[in-house]
């Protein structure tokens, strides 16, 4: 029998996906007709992308699940329309390493303080050592797949990493904490956050004035994972009063983010345009094929999305 899927994403996606999710299903044994233009009562699973405009699922009379290309869920999973599985991207061979290596790259130039010598147009002569990395407290605030990897890829390093969630985690190498009660203890003194958590109504603007505060004097912000979870106001003014010595965002609340926004300016403050894990197709493609064939058998879903907790 051949399974319909309906293929939802921006027009540009389509020229990229079509022939890694078509290699992907024929390895995975199944038998599919992949198309943007499925009547939407013969659908029988969405490849969907939030930004592709699908937003009413009521004409899905056959659905069976919906298989989202991004780790992010927020502006879906509260859908009311979508009353089927929905299960988001993990995908360790491309989303995790790009994520791991945006992180790890920007963690170690402000650790060893490379700005001070790429951008020394006055040729100043300062031969100071930084401190080893054991000595340079790190907090990244999310252990899931994204937050767990970065922490194990830095505690590699040497560096001394705290991790905190919502919920308990175990995870070797990281002193591990959660819950609201221990947050305050997980950012005292920290002198590096990184922020990996996901858009819920309970992390929006997380880092405020009052956490932002309880980090070391000169400590930097990194925050590859959404733009809610940053006050933005009490950032910028942290920024100016050299409590927080730099930002680097790679994710903002709007975006592209608008050309008047004042990170653009602010000398303490690194933009990067949402690249720090970009789904990678030819990885990605194999996670949507084996959860297809996994639906197909009856087996549990890879990555289901909780609707209660929002991710």
């Amino acid at each position: 029998m051949t399974i319909n899927v309906l293929f939802s994403a921006l027009p540009g996606r389509w020229e990229q996906y079509q022939e890694p999710l078509s290699a992907a299903f024929i390895h995975a044994g199944l038998r599919v007709s992949l198309r943007t233009d499925h009547a939407p009562e013969t659908v029988d699973y969405v490849v969907y992308a939030p930004n592709g405009g699908l937003s009413d699922f009521t004409p899905f009379t056959q659905l069976k699940a919906v298989h989202c290309l991004w780790a992010g869920v927020e502006t879906i999973v509260g859908n009311p329309t979508l009353r089927v599985p929905l299960a988001r991207m993990v995908d360790a061979e491309g989303l995790t390493q790009g994520m791991v290596e945006w992180v790890t790259g920007h963690v170690l130039r402000h650790h060893i303080g490379m700005d001070a010598h790429i951008l020394n147009p006055d040729h100043v002569w300062q031969p100071e050592n930084p401190p080893l990395a054991p000595e340079r407290p790190i907090t990244i605030l999310g252990l899931g797949a994204l937050g767990t990897a970065c922490g194990q890829a830095l505690t590699g390093l040497g560096f001394n990493v705290t991790g905190w969630s919502r919920s308990p985690r175990n995870v070797q190498g990281i002193r591990c904490l959660h819950g609201s009660d221990e947050l305050q203890q997980a950012l005292t003194k920290a002198e590096i956050i990184v922020t990996l958590l996901p858009d819920t109504p309970e992390t929006t603007n997380i880092v405020n004035a009052k956490r932002l505060a309880l980090l070391a004097k000169g400590a930097v912000v990194i925050n590859p994972g959404r733009g809610p979870l940053i006050d933005d106001a009490a950032l910028i003014a942290a920024l100016n009063t050299g409590h927080i010595s730099h930002a680097t965002l790679d994710v903002f609340r709007t975006e592209p983010l608008p050309k008047d926004h004042p990170y653009w300016v602010h000398p303490r403050v690194t933009v990067t345009p949402h690249i720090a894990a970009e789904t990678r197709p030819s990885s990605a493609a194999k996670i949507v094929a084996e959860n297809l064939r996994r639906a197909e058998a009856q087996e549990q879903l890879l990555h289901l999305v909780d609707r209660r907790a929002g991710y």
